[in-house]
């Protein structure tokens, strides 16, 4: 049977405040075997680009990243917050070492095309190095990766985490029995969005499909979903979407398999 490994998703609203920076780490730090975490950081980037007198620019919630706003993003989310998470992981006793997609070339990506919308210097995943990271994991070291990636031609692409968490556990399936858990600020997937007590506790595809078309599960919740649902396709062994607070609680959340 294979070894079990943890990927924890998490957004950049709960890395970037003190408090639930604190809670995250020390629940991360309780998880049991191998373990592995992506991050996010827009509001710090948002924060840096305006003290240095950059515009920040969104369409449906998606940073337009241009040249001055990829120096930004690379500083905060592979500088910044990437070694304050590692730093703060290290005192926890975990071994943590903090990663881009260029680091060891572990993820790849292209230059999103520019069609109604040009995004700039945003990258699209290609291809994870399963077997890198297997090595590194293996030898007692917990990888901690930002949501940057690169093409292979020395560019460096701001590249959407939760996508680059569904892909690397879908890599290190060949490896491990995965377990990919994507955190935020709701008990899981909500019937009603408005009411945590809703979280559905198990979702399978025929209900998602019908809950979907019936406008229940809407917005940014469906290529979560879209997302984790690939991964399971992809041979990785359960998603759970949840609370931060709840990554070491087992039967909270939404699970998927």
């Amino acid at each position: 049977m294979a070894e079990q490994l943890t990927i924890v998703k998490v957004g950049g609203k709960i890395v970037e405040a003190p408090d639930t920076l604190a809670r995250l780490l020390a629940d991360f730090a309780a998880l049991p075997g191998k373990k592995l975490l992506v991050h996010g950081g827009g509001r710090s980037a948002t924060q840096l680009a305006s003290r240095l007198g950059v515009e920040t620019h969104m369409v449906d919630g998606r940073r337009i990243t241009d040249d001055a706003m990829l120096e930004v993003v690379t500083m905060v989310y592979g500088g910044l917050v990437n070694k304050r998470i590692v730093a703060g992981l290290q005192a926890a006793g975990v071994n943590a070492m903090g990663m881009t997609g260029a680091d060891m070339d572990i993820i790849r990506s292209v230059k999103r095309p520019a069609r109604e919308i040009d995004y700039g210097w945003v990258g699209d995943v290609t291809r994870v190095d399963g077997d890198a990271l297997a090595r590194v994991i293996n030898d007692g070291i917990v990888p901690v990766i930002a949501p940057l990636t690169h093409d292979g031609h020395g560019h460096i692409l701001n590249t959407n985490a939760d996508t680059m968490a569904g892909a690397t556990a879908s890599a290190l399936a060949r490896h491990y029995a995965v377990r990919l858990i994507f955190c935020f600020e709701k008990d899981g997937v909500l019937l009603d969005e408005n009411d945590d007590s809703t979280a559905i506790p198990h979702l399978e595809r025929n209900r998602y499909a019908d809950l979907k078309a019936k406008g229940i599960i809407a917005g940014g919740m469906i290529p979560k979903l879209d997302n984790a649902f690939a991964t399971i396709d992809a041979g990785v062994s359960e998603v759970i979407i949840t609370k931060a607070a709840n990554i070491g609680k087992p039967g909270h959340g939404t699970v998927i398999s």
